[in-house]
């Protein structure tokens, strides 16, 4: 079986790219990560990746003169390691809308929030302001619209009474560890179909939790 190349763009601790470099560790797995990609080059994730093996590169988004020049360069990077689809986690730049279209329905992203709610920062923060029950995490392929585009899978974790938002957010990134890795397999198999803006997955045989779900009708 052929394992979809993968490049992963990371600004920080890396621990959702830690998640999927475990995933792709274990037999069967129908993806590969070939490049780690950082704008910051003491981002801890690149660590994690060179540790496994993975090569690695760091782009400085402050030697470019604007977001274009940038975005060319990590677009350029990603097609020289022959990675067919972006994964985004925790990369802390914007990309312009021409990148965004170069990898159109091939690169994914993970939010710590229900979407489309709490779009952005401090979204923990907001979900407990907000007196939300409820948030969770989504992955999504990206649109040039921030924390935008048709959802791949999401997982719901409950708000306790007197959580603070580091609370939230270790509960949220376990959440995500899980979900993440189940996206992607999902796209790597063909299994994640965009129609429309909306995903339609195709015989999953991912377990369906009550709070782990990657249906979308």
């Amino acid at each position: 079986m052929e394992r979809l190349k993968v490049a992963v763009l990371i600004s920080g601790r890396g621990s959702n790219l830690q998640s999927l470099i475990d995933a792709c560790a274990t037999p069967g797995f129908p993806a590969e990560i070939v490049l780690v990609l950082s704008n910051k080059a003491d981002a801890y994730g690149l660590v994690r990746a060179q540790e496994a093996g993975i090569a690695t590169k760091a782009i400085s988004h402050k030697a470019y003169p604007d977001r274009e020049s940038f975005d060319a360069a990590l677009h350029d990077e990603i097609v020289a390691a022959g990675a067919q689809l972006v994964c985004l986690a925790g990369f802390m730049r914007l990309l312009t809308p021409g990148f965004v279209a170069k990898w159109h329905d091939r690169m994914i992203n993970i939010h710590p929030s229900l979407l489309p709610a709490f779009k952005g920062l401090h979204s923990h923060e907001r979900a407990i302001a907000a007196g939300c029950r409820f948030t969770g995490c989504t992955v999504h392929f990206v649109r040039a619209e921030m924390d935008d585009g048709p959802i791949i899978a999401q997982a719901a974790v409950p708000i306790l009474p007197g959580d603070s938002a580091d609370d939230l957010s270790a509960r949220v990134l376990m959440a995500e560890h899980r979900c993440y890795p189940l996206a992607l397999r999902l796209v790597a198999e063909g299994k994640a179909m965009v129609d429309g803006e909306i995903v339609r997955i195709a015989d999953s045989a991912a377990p369906q939790e009550p709070l782990l779900n990657p249906l979308a009708g």
